[in-house]
């Protein structure tokens, strides 16, 4: 893929119920596109909250120019990756194509420089098709965004939470140690997240039958597969949050979402055989981690009817999943 000499950037913001934390997140994203030629879209998910009259009249009063930013209305809460996906399909404010997507979490803040140095990355690497930052939590704590893809090996690794099964799996853990130096990686995080457009156009937009959880994760796949590589840049550092809109650190039952989007992320990758011996790595995993937890007679951790819905999404009749991800008008 050729480099790109003076690409025009187009930021999308997708809210869903945190307006004034998605103007925080503008402003920034505004200051940081000063010196480039590019745009914001801001995407309300059917907030149905008063968000997007918020941000319509915020962005008035602010003065911000319609063709700088625009401020559209999704019309149904299809997920991040259909909230993206409808701003992607918007182009710049100003009606232009743009060479590059920047997708922002609303709960994602740029830090000085951090913008530039994703442009200037892009241009120094044209084998790169999709990049992400070094995230930071407001704490000071590194948000782990350098991942492999998800496999069996993975998926009993996790279940176990076992120190030797994690050294003797170590290349197949998902999150990876946080890399010290820029390049390649299966995948990263979608809250800080650049995409050439026509890696896009190659692959198709964020397949809509994730509601959340694993889109990044195929997007980076379908990426791979197609010949481009997914890079972490250590040089653009993002602040995050994490876990606003969708409340995941407070879980006590982990959401149906999450068990359809894991269990098609399998079945589209790995097909039917290999998405039930993930299953049941993980199965296998849990168990182990249970046994441990009874010997020590400490609490497991483990969110209400985990194992139960794990068991019932992996053996239930599901329909084959329909690509919509290439769906561009």
């Amino acid at each position: 893929m050729s480099a790109i000499v003076n690409p025009t950037v187009q930021v999308v913001v997708l809210n869903w119920r945190t307006a004034e934390m998605s103007l925080d997140a503008v402003e920034a994203a505004l200051r940081e596109l000063e010196g480039l030629d590019g745009g914001v879209t801001i995407v309300d998910n059917d907030s149905g909250d008063g968000s997007f009259e918020r941000m319509q009249d915020a962005a008035q009063a602010r003065g911000w120019s319609a063709d700088r930013v625009a401020v559209v209305q999704s019309g149904w809460n299809g997920g991040f990756g259909a909230g993206n996906n409808h701003g992607i399909r918007q182009g710049l404010p100003d009606g232009r194509r743009p060479d590059l997507v920047y997708l922002l979490n609303s709960d994602a803040i740029p830090q000085p420089g951090s913008l530039r140095v994703l442009v200037d990355y892009m241009r120094a690497h044209p084998e790169a098709g999709i990049i992400g930052s070094r995230l930071r939590g407001t704490d000071g704590v590194p948000h782990r965004s350098a991942f492999r893809f998800p496999s069996a090996a993975s998926e009993f690794e996790s279940g176990s939470r076992s120190g030797p099964v994690t050294r003797l799996f170590r290349n197949k853990v998902v999150a990876m140690p946080s890399p010290t130096v820029s390049g390649p990686v299966d995948w990263t995080a979608g809250a800080s997240m650049m995409i050439r457009s026509d890696v896009l156009d190659r692959i198709g937009l964020f397949d809509e039958g994730f509601f959340l959880y694993f889109e990044e994760t195929d997007l980076c796949r379908r990426a791979a597969d197609a010949g481009f590589q997914t890079h972490y840049v250590t040089e653009s550092l993002v602040l995050h949050i994490g876990s606003v809109s969708t409340g995941m650190k407070t879980w006590k039952r982990v959401p149906q979402y999450w068990y359809e989007s894991r269990r098609r992320y399998f079945e589209k990758h790995h097909g039917r055989a290999g998405a039930l011996a993930a299953t049941v790595a993980a199965l296998g995993g849990e168990v182990l981690w249970r046994l441990r937890c009874l010997v020590q007679r400490r609490e497991t951790g483990v969110p209400e009817g985990h194992l139960g819905q794990l068991t019932r999404h992996a053996l239930r009749r599901q329909p084959t999943p329909v690509h919509i991800e290439k769906g561009k008008p």
